[in-house]
């Protein structure tokens, strides 16, 4: 599925975003810069996107001084934005196979919609699942804002994915269920990748592989993320 390149994020429109002080580029430049130094961040692509976005956009405003920090912050409804080096890897590895280029992905869990930005600036098409309504609609309202116009967001149980816009090239998710969901396994072209967290206390990252006859399993460390919990919240 082929998309026009301007409807992804552009820097242009990011610019006009930019804060002062702790929101400013150049603390931006220096949270890019430590990500790299940690081996977080492997590729110009990357982490080109990561320092275009501004994160402070997406951050409740108490917390905005802490925007560029490598922390996760609370963004209401018991959730948080993640850790930017936790963004970074999971970013880095679902794009990591220069033979199977991701042009389709669906995201699990909308949450602030920054993963969800970086991933409109990367890919041609963006399928976004919020089980939170009250997420999903100011997540839209800044994307909106950044003019992104390859996304598209869905109120839904992420544990389902979205089976009649399959197969995808690539899916993420930002909850942790405790054992992996065959359903979005299932609507992975085969070549295709998954990043996702498992398990309640410990949790771990794990990339998945569908191959023809197989599912590959990488471990990616260890994260600390919400549960992926079912139904829509009222």
């Amino acid at each position: 599925m082929q998309q026009n390149p301007d409807q992804r994020i552009q820097f242009e429109i990011c610019r006009q975003y930019d804060g002062v002080g702790m929101t400013s580029p150049r603390k931006r430049q220096k949270l890019i810069t430590q990500l790299q130094a940690q081996g977080a961040l492997k590729t110009t692509k990357v982490a080109d996107v990561m320092n275009m976005i501004p994160r402070h956009l997406f951050v409740d405003p108490a917390f905005s001084h802490r925007s560029y920090e490598d922390c996760a912050l609370p963004i209401g409804h018991e959730q948080t934005i993640s850790h930017p080096s936790t963004v970074a890897i999971m970013t880095e590895w679902l794009l990591s196979d220069a033979n199977n280029p991701v042009r389709k992905v669906l995201e699990i869990g909308t949450g602030s919609g920054y993963q969800t930005a970086i991933l409109s600036a990367l890919c041609d098409k963006v399928y976004t699942v919020e089980r939170i309504p009250d997420l999903s609609r100011q997540a839209q309202e800044k994307l909106q804002q950044l003019q992104a116009g390859n996304v598209e967001f869905f109120t839904a149980d992420g544990h389902w994915g979205l089976p009649g816009y399959a197969p995808f090239d690539a899916i993420i998710s930002a909850a942790s269920p405790e054992t992996l969901p065959y359903e979005l396994v299932e609507q992975l072209k085969i070549g295709g990748r998954l990043v996702m967290p498992i398990g309640s206390h410990p949790q771990h990252l794990y990339g998945f592989i569908r191959h023809q006859d197989r599912l590959e399993q990488v471990a990616l460390g260890d994260v600390s993320f919400v549960p992926m919990r079912k139904g829509v919240a009222q």
